[in-house]
């Protein structure tokens, strides 16, 4: 594995001393926003998470590496340049393999966490199973890599273009416990409620901390995922980001969008119909998780001493 996995100094180094360190992804640099907005994204993200005491790392798939930590370089690479892969799990072989780049999903950046020994992720939302998947099938490979992979995940919810009540059947029946921090719904991305329940409300990170560490003692294998509502200010309301949501997909539709393009595509016109507030709301959500899983990943780091 040495050979293809490859941390920074700064990263390997912080592993080995039990510091806490936060797995951030990097589709959202090559996919999420456009340029130079992703950069700044990845950079305050970055920023975020060295305030809170943690140790931020960016994970990517670069010249068939895994890597472990970004340079402002590689940062800069993956916004920049077009074609950049997605890489999940199911690609990351065949990238490595070809000595190729990939930006790395949910999935993808929960695997390479756990072979690198990172033990808490912040993400924007998770993937989810897909509005009208009973006759599609169309469910994101992050729910799976939640059902097997001992990373914690820290996002807001399941993306709102998703069918959320399925998400959350498919989590409970895969084990998946989900976790509210400071609230008893589980948040639709942009907003901050979705009528739906998580499994455990937690008021504090060292709450959260202490059942990922009863979980280790125990061997209880697979993920957790952590929601954490957008701030208040930033939220979109439901009934118009449902409407927009609505009109984004019957245009996804009419013009045969598919598979991985999907996603894109609907988060782009979102951003189009809302005027540009989409994306502010997605970032101010990312950094509100970044910064709760830093503190998470200190309260774990603490305790394991």
């Amino acid at each position: 594995m040495r050979e293809y996995l490859k941390a920074t100094p700064e990263v390997a180094e912080a592993l080995a001393a039990g510091r806490p360190v936060v797995a951030l992804e990097s589709t959202i640099i090559s996919h999420g926003f456009p340029y130079p907005a992703n950069v700044e994204c990845a950079r305050e993200a970055e920023r975020v998470a060295r305030d809170e005491g943690a140790l931020p790392a960016t994970v990517a798939v670069l010249g068939g590496q895994l890597r472990v930590g970004l340079t402002e370089a590689d940062i800069e690479y993956l916004a920049t340049t077009p074609g950049i892969a997605k890489a999940s799990r199911r690609d990351i072989g065949t990238l490595l393999a070809r000595g190729e780049d990939g930006a790395t999903t949910v999935a993808g950046t929960m695997l390479v966490a756990a072979l690198a020994g990172v033990r808490i992720f912040a993400t924007g939302g998770i993937g989810g199973v897909h509005r009208g998947a009973p006759e599609t099938f169309d469910i994101s490979a992050d729910l799976q890599e939640l059902a097997r992979t001992d990373v914690c995940v820290v996002c807001a919810g399941a993306k709102s273009i998703l069918d959320l009540p399925l998400t959350l059947e498919y989590l409970e029946t895969h084990g998946v416990p989900v976790l509210g921090f400071k609230t008893d719904e589980f948040p639709a991305f942009y907003s901050r409620t979705s009528g739906l329940g998580v499994d455990a409300r937690m008021e504090t990170p060292d709450e959260i901390a202490e059942v990922l560490r009863v979980r280790r003692s125990l061997g209880i294998t697979g993920g957790v995922v952590v929601v954490n509502p957008i701030p208040a200010h930033y939220e979109l309301p439901h009934a118009e980001i449902d409407s927009v949501i609505e009109r984004a997909l019957d245009e996804a539709a009419t013009q045969s969008v598919r598979g991985k393009a999907v996603t894109p595509f609907l988060l782009a016109r979102i951003h189009e119909l809302t005027s540009g507030r989409s994306e502010e709301a997605n970032k101010q959500l990312v950094y509100g998780n970044v910064r709760l899983a830093a503190r998470i990943a200190c309260a774990l780091a603490g305790g394991d001493r």
